[in-house]
């Protein structure tokens, strides 16, 4: 939701990629190094003896499971299961997730991990009107409270968020060693789900089925629906198996079970979902109404409402972050004086809350016309801290939630309709600056492309002429810079970005963001910098290629990237392309698709169609992401019955221009296949 404009930094001279991660050990760096090999201090933590303690190889994981399954009587293929619907296996160098959850296993320790997090600098908001709207100066998100306070206290926190004391309590081991060594994490995890058996009177040991009341408790809900729907994501991943090496190098397999039923009555029916949520039956979701209610003067907030799809058809899906805790986010959207967006998603265990109803229009992108045509989803979590990371429960849901608007609202699934608010682009020159940069490289965008059943996968050959960025989201560690401190390397994590040069060397400049940057100054590697970024998913015309090297159109410029045979980060595509029309030297790109100032009625202010400050110049092609209708929602009153919707005979096509889409006019243009 929030996130700095891009601060000025220096560009290492040196490549901007670390050491590739094996798939035989981990990655190259002393905080993974030192948990791969923390089971050896598990005696000095425990007092279990070194030799029952130690385990070491890439397999010591999968028998850390099996021997904490064993000790307290819990199915492997359940402990498995919970674990990888929590961090994929992962350990995250021991770092905690964005609730302050550590480890394969997720055991929450949220004071400690919030106390550690009012230590670094957080990000304060840009500037950015969510809105997109300059009528609306108390939108100005610069004049909006800060979604951080001080770190509470234990005691004040719920309970999902504070496992890892109980786990203390129950396996003797210290908190220290459950949050840094993934054996005693894993035991841990073990012990809870026997001690949540052993509360609901059922005895240990036995048949998998057996085990859905636990798993469901283990999920700290205070719901039947999300308990629920938490131990059905679990068992479901028994049924299917999972096989995976984590960020570790450590290989780990849950095999499958597909005629496994467990004994779902464990748990009470759930409630009818509220008359209103609009999410599928697979997901817990709850109404947490944003408010619609007058302030001063004719103001009102804090969105508006529409009817939608009769109105104007949604042809966007907008991914945020929300840069805060679940219960300030939830605080925000109840403020009439703030913005607004359609769904919050808790990162614990994926639960759903609605806010405002998807045919009314929400104040969440920072483009007007964006807004107007487009769901807004803020997920839990922290941009510029990789390592805060997002659960596997809740990609799950949120690519749930995301395939039932997509089908509902006809909306297809590709990074051309799915943005992250990064993708959207600045309505006119001045507000580029200020746009939102979330979620970030650090967003996976190609395991929840493959949640929603629709992987990127090479659709040309090789030497297509347009390519699918898609590099391996482990091994590709670009140097960040300003997560904690400006200037400052970001620890090394995984990312979905590519890093675009001037020429085909690694000690290249990056290419130039005229509109982030009108003075010339260069593109930088600072973590809130999309200026010289290609993303996972988004789709490029092919402007050259040298040994190991690709270039790309990309902001009016040939861009190039690193994308060597043996490691390609690119995949052929066959799709759409266009040029400029056939006499033009050049054509504008827009950041909104407003109709021609003849389509106005009297009473409503025609809005100027000012290009943004880039060119798409003769010879030069981009890719076509779909036809976009010229609209413009005047919406300036309380009453809905005042709105109006202006639509004009001009038609765009929405394009992927750099980072951020952006619009040309049809008559500008012609289009061709990707495969001339």
């Amino acid at each position: 939701m929030r996130a700095p404009a891009p601060v000025p930094e220096p560009t290492p001279q040196r490549p901007l990629r670390r050491a590739r991660k094996t798939r035989a050990g981990g990655r190259a760096r002393g905080a993974v190094g030192a948990l791969a090999s923390a089971a050896l201090l598990l005696p000095l933590v425990s007092g279990l003896p070194a030799a029952d303690a130690a385990v070491s190889g890439p397999d010591a994981l999968q028998r850390n499971f099996a021997r904490a399954a064993a000790e307290y009587h819990v199915p492997s293929s359940v402990l498995l299961a919970v674990s990888y619907l929590q961090s994929r296996w992962d350990t995250h160098a021991g770092a905690p997730s964005v609730t302050g959850g550590y480890g394969p296993m997720h055991l929450t320790d949220a004071a400690t991990a919030l106390a550690d997090s009012q230590e670094r600098p957080h990000h304060s908001d840009t500037g950015e009107d969510a809105r997109g709207d300059a009528a609306r100066p108390h939108r100005d998100a610069a004049g909006v409270p800060s979604p951080h306070g001080a770190a509470p206290s234990a005691d004040a926190l719920p309970e999902r968020l504070r496992t890892l004391d109980r786990a203390a309590g129950l396996t003797g081991l210290r908190p220290e060693a459950l949050r840094t060594d993934p054996a005693a994490n894993v035991r841990g995890g073990a012990a809870l789900l026997a001690d949540a058996q052993r509360r609901l009177g059922r005895p240990a040991g036995g048949d998998a089925a057996d085990w859905y009341g636990a798993v469901a408790r283990w999920s700290g809900a205070r719901d039947t629906a999300t308990a629920r729907a938490f131990a059905d994501d679990v068992f479901e991943l028994i049924r299917t198996g999972a096989r995976r090496t984590t960020d570790t190098g450590q290989r780990v397999a849950l095999a499958a079970e597909p005629r496994l039923v467990p004994h779902r009555e464990q748990v009470g029916r759930a409630m009818p979902p509220a008359e209103g949520v609009e999410c599928p039956e697979t997901v817990a979701c709850e109404s947490i109404p944003a408010p619609y209610q007058r302030l001063e003067g004719s103001d009102y907030g804090n969105h508006d409402v529409s009817d939608r799809p009769a109105s104007q058809k949604a042809d966007f899906i907008v991914i945020h972050d929300t840069e805060a805790t679940w219960e300030k986010t939830l605080q925000l959207i109840k403020d009439p004086a703030y913005v607004s967006w359609h769904y919050t998603i808790r990162s614990t265990d994926g639960h759903i809350a609605q806010h405002v109803p998807v045919k009314d229009v929400t104040w969440h992108a920072g483009n007007w016309y964006v807004n107007s045509k487009s769901v807004g989803i803020e997920h839990e979590g922290f941009l510029a801290r990789p390592d805060a990371w997002y659960t596997e429960e809740m990609y799950r849901t949120s690519a749930r939630l995301v395939r039932h608007l997509a089908r509902k609202l006809d909306i297809p699934l590709d990074r051309q309709h799915v943005l992250g608010h990064d993708n959207v682009p600045g309505t006119v020159p001045s507000t580029i600056k200020g746009m939102h940069t979330d979620p970030g490289p650090y967003w996976d965008w190609a395991h929840y492309f493959e949640l929603l059943g629709k992987p990127f996968h090479p659709t040309a050959s090789p030497f297509s002429g347009m390519v699918t960025i898609r590099p391996d989201y482990d091994d590709n560690e670009p140097v960040y810079t300003g997560c904690e401190k400006p200037g400052q390397e970001c620890a090394p994590h995984g990312s979905g970005a590519v890093r675009l040069h001037v020429a085909p060397r690694d000690d290249a400049p990056l290419v130039k963001d005229v509109g982030l940057r009108p003075d010339g100054g260069a593109s930088t590697t600072g973590v809130n910098d999309t200026g010289a970024r290609a993303s996972t998913g988004q789709q490029f015309a092919v402007a050259g290629r040298l040994p190991g090297w690709t270039a790309v159109w990309y902001l009016g410029q040939k861009a190039w990237f690193r994308d060597p045979w043996w490691e390609p980060v690119a995949v052929g595509a066959r799709g759409k392309l266009v040029t400029p029309r056939e006499g033009l030297a050049e054509v504008p790109v827009y950041g909104r698709a407003y109709p021609e100032k003849e389509a106005y009625p009297a009473g409503v202010p025609v809005q100027a169609v000012t290009p943004l400050p880039y060119k798409l110049s003769a010879g030069q092609a981009y890719v076509l992401g779909g036809t976009s209708a010229a609209e413009y929602l005047y919406a300036k009153d309380f009453d809905p019955a005042k709105h109006v919707v202006v639509r004009g005979k001009d038609v765009y096509y929405e394009i992927q221009f750099g980072h951020r889409v952006a619009f040309v006019r049809a008559a500008d243009v012609t289009v061709r296949s990707s495969n001339r």
